[in-house]
C-alpha cells in the first residue's frame, strides 16, 4: 500500500526554521514527482515546492523561493522541506504528495502549472501543522 507520512511541523517564532519530512512507503520516490503543498482553512491547497525524479529539477512558489529548500534522500525514500526565515503567512497544514513526473520537454510554463496542480498527484499524506508566531 502506498503511503506518505509527514512530520516535523510545530510552532516557531517568525524568522525561525523548521524541517519537514515526508517518508514514503509502498513505492519509490525515485519514480515519482514529490511535492509539498499547504492549506489554510477556507482556501485552496497551494503548491509550495516539488522535486521531479526524471530530471532532478526543483520548483518553488514565488512566496517561498529563497527561503525554502526541497531535498530528497533516496536511501531513506524520504523528501525534506527545509523552511527558513519563516513568516506568519507560512502558517498552514503542510502536505506532501506523489505524482507522475512531467515530461521535461514540455515548455517551462506548462511544467510549472503541472507540478503545482493538485490533480497531478496520486498519493497524499495526512498533513502536518506549521504555525509561525509573530
Amino acid at each position: 500500500e502506498e503511503r506518505l507520512v509527514e512530520s516535523g511541523g510545530g510552532l516557531v517564532q517568525a524568522g525561525g526554521s523548521l524541517r519537514l519530512s515526508c517518508a514514503a512507503s509502498g513505492f519509490s520516490i525515485d519514480d515519482h514527482i514529490i511535492g509539498w503543498f499547504r492549506q489554510v482553512p477556507g482556501k485552496e491547497r497551494e503548491g509550495v515546492s516539488c522535486i521531479t525524479n526524471n530530471d532532478d529539477a526543483t520548483y518553488y512558489s514565488d512566496s517561498v523561493k529563497g527561503r525554502f529548500t526541497i531535498a530528497e534522500d533516496s536511501a531513506r525514500n524520504t523528501v525534506y522541506l527545509q523552511m527558513d526565515d519563516l513568516k506568519p503567512e507560512d502558517t498552514a497544514v503542510y502536505y506532501c504528495a506523489a505524482g507522475i513526473n512531467p515530461n521535461p520537454t514540455y515548455p517551462q510554463e506548462l511544467i510549472r502549472r503541472w507540478v503545482f496542480s493538485v490533480v497531478s498527484y496520486k498519493f497524499w499524506g495526512q498533513g502536518t501543522q506549521v504555525t509561525v508566531a509573530s
